[in-house]
């Protein structure tokens, strides 16, 4: 038990400190980037639902919902970034316009009059 405990302790902050690493260099590559105006159309939606069990005295559940948005340019390549959940509700299926990114993070999308106008 007494080197369990401390196994598990370091396997946990190990994971934590990944984690926070892994995110600064997904950061710092995004800024290193050029911030990129594409034409594009937007080909589906989907949300990601995470649930937290808080173990205390009061019944707290939570959840936190992740918005992402899969994007085709006309070279036919997709990508999917991460948007938050306002532009999620503004966003179609379909929808065409000018899609503005840095790398992986998403900056915006300008829809054009002619939603459903093919490439």
């Amino acid at each position: 038990m007494f080197t369990i405990v401390p196994i598990f302790f370091v396997i946990v902050i190990g994971l934590i400190v990944f984690s926070v690493v892994r995110s600064i260099g997904q950061w710092s590559r995004n800024n290193g980037q050029p911030v990129l105006n594409v034409h594009a159309r937007i080909v589906s939606k989907r949300t990601n639902v995470s649930h937290y069990h808080h173990d205390n005295d009061s019944i707290h559940d939570s959840s936190h919902t992740t918005y992402y948005v899969t994007f085709e340019v006309e070279s036919g390549d997709r990508m999917e970034l991460k948007v938050s959940g306002t532009e999620f509700g503004m966003l179609a299926e379909e929808d065409i316009g000018s899609l503005q990114f840095q790398g992986t993070r998403y900056l915006g999308f300008q829809r054009e009059p002619n939603r459903m106008r093919a490439f």
